[in-house]
C-alpha cells in the first residue's frame, strides 16, 4: 500500500461573475480511483479547512455519485502540517482556483523539490499544473525546463470565455518555462508521461491520468 498526497485549492475567488474553486470530477475521480486500490490517500490544501467546489462542476447526479469525496473537501490538511517524506507521490488536482493559490504556495514549492529530488510519482490534471509554474530546482532551474507535459490548453480557456479573466494562461506558461507542450482538440483525453511526471490536459483526462498515476506508484 502506497500513501499518496492529493493537493487542492482553498481559492474561491469570483473570475467573471462565477466562483471558482476545486472541480469536482478531477478530485473525486482521482481520490477514488487511489482510495479503490488500495492506497492511503491524504487530502491537502495550502491553508487546510475546506476546499470549495467550483458550482459548476457539481451537478445533481454527479453531486450524489460523488459525495463521499466532496464531503472530504469540507476539512483539508494543511500543507504546514505535512512532511514529503511520509509519501510515495502528489497529485495536483485542477479547478480554476489553483491559479490564484497553487503559485503562490511556497510550503508546495518545498514538497514538489522533496519530492522531485527523491524520484517519487509527480502527477497533475488540468489547472493543478499551475503548482509547477514557481517550482524551482536547487540550481534555479525551472522544473518544467525540458519536461514533456500537458495542461488546460489557451483554446480550451478561449472557449470557456475565461482567458481574459486568468491571472496567467497555463499553456502560455509552461511554454515559457521550457517545456514541451503537448495538446490534443479541446476536451478530448490527453495523458503525458515523462519519467515519474504524469500530466493531463482536462476533465476528460482525469481517470487515465489518475490510472498512469497509480502504474507508476505500484511498479
Amino acid at each position: 500500500m502506497a500513501c499518496i498526497l492529493i493537493v487542492v485549492t482553498n481559492a474561491g475567488n469570483v473570475i467573471n461573475g462565477r466562483e471558482t474553486g476545486v472541480w469536482l470530477s478531477e478530485f473525486a475521480e482521482s481520490y477514488l480511483s487511489f482510495i479503490h486500490a488500495g492506497h492511503e490517500v491524504i487530502v491537502a490544501s495550502p491553508k487546510g479547512g475546506e476546499a470549495p467546489i467550483d458550482p459548476k462542476s457539481k451537478g445533481g447526479n454527479l453531486l450524489k455519485e460523488w459525495k463521499k469525496a466532496a464531503d472530504v473537501l469540507k476539512n483539508t490538511v494543511s500543507l504546514d502540517n505535512l512532511d514529503s517524506e511520509d509519501f510515495d507521490g502528489i497529485f495536483l488536482v485542477g479547478g480554476r482556483g489553483t491559479m490564484f493559490d497553487f503559485p503562490s504556495s511556497e510550503r508546495l514549492q518545498y514538497i514538489l523539490n522533496e519530492m522531485a529530488e527523491d524520484n517519487k510519482v509527480i502527477g497533475a490534471v488540468c489547472h493543478g499544473s499551475a503548482g509547477f509554474t514557481h517550482f524551482l530546482l536547487p540550481d534555479g532551474t525551472p522544473f518544467l525546463e525540458g519536461k514533456r507535459l500537458t495542461t488546460f490548453t489557451n483554446k480550451e480557456e478561449k472557449e470557456m470565455d475565461l482567458d481574459k479573466d486568468m491571472p496567467f494562461l497555463l499553456e502560455s506558461k509552461v511554454r515559457e518555462l521550457g517545456a514541451t507542450f503537448v495538446a490534443a482538440p479541446i476536451f478530448t483525453e490527453n495523458v503525458e508521461m515523462d519519467g515519474n511526471f504524469i500530466t493531463g490536459q482536462n476533465p476528460q483526462s482525469t481517470l487515465r491520468t489518475a490510472r498512469m498515476f497509480l502504474e507508476k506508484i505500484e511498479h
